[in-house]
């Protein structure tokens, strides 16, 4: 294509570059730059999230040895297999019954703290900071402290039943108390952090309407359904959200207080996958295990954007 020198006739100083030329080149070097500070998070994803995620679905198409190397292509029969599996049937039962008891629990208790410890009294701060103190322990103190709790003759809570004159419970050695003992478990140990995010947001909620509604007459119970709730949505988004990744990803409190049983109660999926790969060493079907409870906090993240996003009010 032909074109015509860059002379004052045509309207250019001669040497002169058209406009859109000279931003050219800055947004080139901008972006080279932002890529630069941004290489070290892609190396690092690249290496603990990227790698293992294609190596697991790698994995699932096949049987692998001792040391989980593909040995034996197989297709889609690790998956075949694990859906007519019923000890993975009971994996996925535990597992959703598991979300349903600590999700909704987790935060509404931490909700109602929350609404306690933003009330201005004195010596709230001494509150706050007992209902977030679970925070700073890890999951490991966490589950022995409940282990000794949950003890069938020394625990702290059959002493109580006891001293009421009710029966004791075999809190981890039945099947039905398992699932709930883990899950109050749980509860226990993600209310902290729940509770932090929830307070955050009640506090950064304009006080000026709470004024505006109590001028005009509005009880307590009004301001909490037409102010409070709606201004707290999109922090109850996120707050559900993430409590809904980690109890699909919940592993270390099954380890320690039941180790999947009795009966396979508590054997939730990701247990599951760490008993599959490390004990049985099937790394076929544990990746395929995997793979399945990707998709499966993929489904649900979805629906949770799509449906739950809707009744969120932003500012």
């Amino acid at each position: 294509m032909n074109s015509a020198p860059l002379t004052k006739e045509s309207g250019y100083e001669v040497g002169d570059l058209p406009e859109h030329s000279e931003k050219a080149f800055p947004l080139r070097k901008d972006f080279w730059q932002a890529m630069l500070y941004l290489l070290p998070s892609f190396v690092l994803f690249s290496v603990f999230v990227f790698y293992p995620m294609f190596r697991t679905i790698y994995l699932s198409f096949f049987l692998t040895d001792y040391d989980g190397m593909p040995s034996v292509f197989v297709g889609l029969e690790n998956y075949a297999y694990i859906f007519t599996s019923d000890e993975f049937l009971k994996s996925l039962r535990a597992t959703i019954l598991f979300v349903l008891i600590t999700v909704p629990a987790g935060v509404i208790l931490a909700l109602f703290l929350a609404l306690i410890a933003n009330e201005k009294l004195k010596g709230i701060g001494f509150f706050r900071t007992i209902f977030s103190s679970n925070m700073g322990m890890s999951v490991a103190a966490s589950s022995v402290i409940w282990l000794f709790l949950f003890h069938p003759s020394l625990g702290a809570l059959n002493q109580m039943l006891s001293t009421l004159g009710l029966s004791q419970v075999e809190w981890l050695l039945d099947p039905t108390w398992a699932i709930i003992s883990v899950s109050v478990t749980t509860i226990w140990m993600n209310t902290g952090f729940a509770f932090l995010i929830i307070l955050g947001g009640l506090q950064n909620i304009d006080e000026h309407l709470y004024e505006n509604a109590g001028i005009q007459g509005a009880g307590y119970w009004y301001q909490l359904r037409r102010i409070t709730l709606p201004m707290l949505s999109p922090t109850m988004f996120f707050i559900v959200t993430v409590s809904l990744i980690n109890a699909f990803q919940t592993f270390g409190q099954v380890d320690i207080l039941t180790q999947g049983g009795p009966a396979e109660s508590t054997n939730l999926i990701v247990y599951s996958i760490y008993r599959e790969a490390f004990v049985n060493y099937q790394f076929g079907t544990a990746s395929a295990q995997a793979v399945i409870l990707f998709g499966c906090i993929l489904i649900v993240t979805i629906l949770q954007f799509k449906f739950g996003e809707k009744k969120v009010h932003y500012q």
